[in-house]
């Protein structure tokens, strides 16, 4: 928890850019977003079995430095899953590399804080999750994108008990953006296939492939939804019993 709170004491520092010339001064970003999920697979595994979920995030943009924060509040959309019922704090920086390179780079590195409030202090109730995520818009032919996420969990607390968190998840995707002339933005065709590395006490061996497709409408100048479908190919028992799952997840988002 003190590595959050220092992370935390940094950027509240941050002072915004002063404009000079014709440069224009950069605002606070302040979005909120709530999405649905009829299932909600993390990382390949059913959180909350056959019932649905709800996202609730406010994402903090500082200034355009890179730097922001999300609060995020998830939920079943039924009873039963009152004990993973989940607050997650998470401090970002974001940036680019290699800005006029073939293989530029768009990456996003995050550490999280997630506690469940249903659960006794007793228990593993706060765990930490690094996100290491990166992209490369323009290394393939126009319309198509990989990326390569990896995340890194841990329990918050020092019992060795609960040291079965402890593990990796590495996921790859490949994004295909088509223009259809009938959508008023690019259809998007995702692939995504994952690596469970003992994340949560699962095996060793690759856990699931998905595939999805999503589109996005303007409602007006602020407000975007966005609406998705998924299937997902199970591969391992430890991660998820259930070989073909279907779901969808319709997301609401403002931007102040």
């Amino acid at each position: 928890m003190k590595r959050i709170l220092l992370i935390v004491t940094i950027l509240s520092g941050i002072v915004p850019p002063v404009a000079t010339g014709q440069e224009k001064e950069k605002e606070l970003g302040v979005t909120f977003d709530i999405q649905y999920h009829s299932k909600w697979l993390s990382k390949g595994a059913e959180a909350y079995g056959q019932q649905g979920a709800l996202f609730k995030t406010l994402d903090i943009d500082f200034y355009g430095s890179g730097f922001g924060v999300k609060t995020t509040h998830r939920n079943a959309t039924s009873s039963g899953y009152v004990d993973k019922e989940r607050f997650d704090f998470r401090p970002y920086y974001k940036n680019r590399l290699f800005e006029d390179k073939s293989y530029a780079t768009n990456y996003n590195i995050s550490v999280g804080y997630e506690y469940y409030p249903g659960l006794s202090r007793r228990k593993a109730n706060t765990t930490y999750e690094w996100i290491f995520a990166f992209s490369w818009p323009d290394i393939l032919p126009k319309g198509f994108v990989p990326s390569y996420i990896a995340h890194y969990e841990y329990p918050a607390l020092s019992d060795g008990r609960y040291n079965y968190i402890t593990g990796w998840v590495h996921r790859f995707k490949l994004d295909y953006n088509m223009d259809v002339p009938q959508l008023p933005k690019s259809l998007c065709l995702s692939s995504e296939v994952a690596y469970t590395d003992g994340l949560g006490g699962a095996s060793h061996d690759w856990s699931y492939f998905t595939v999805g497709l999503t589109t996005g409408f303007d409602i007006n100048e602020n407000l975007t939804f966005t609406p998705g479908i998924y299937h997902q190919l199970s591969m391992d028992d430890s991660v998820s019993r259930r070989h073909d799952i279907t779901y969808c997840i319709l997301t609401m988002k403002y931007k102040f």
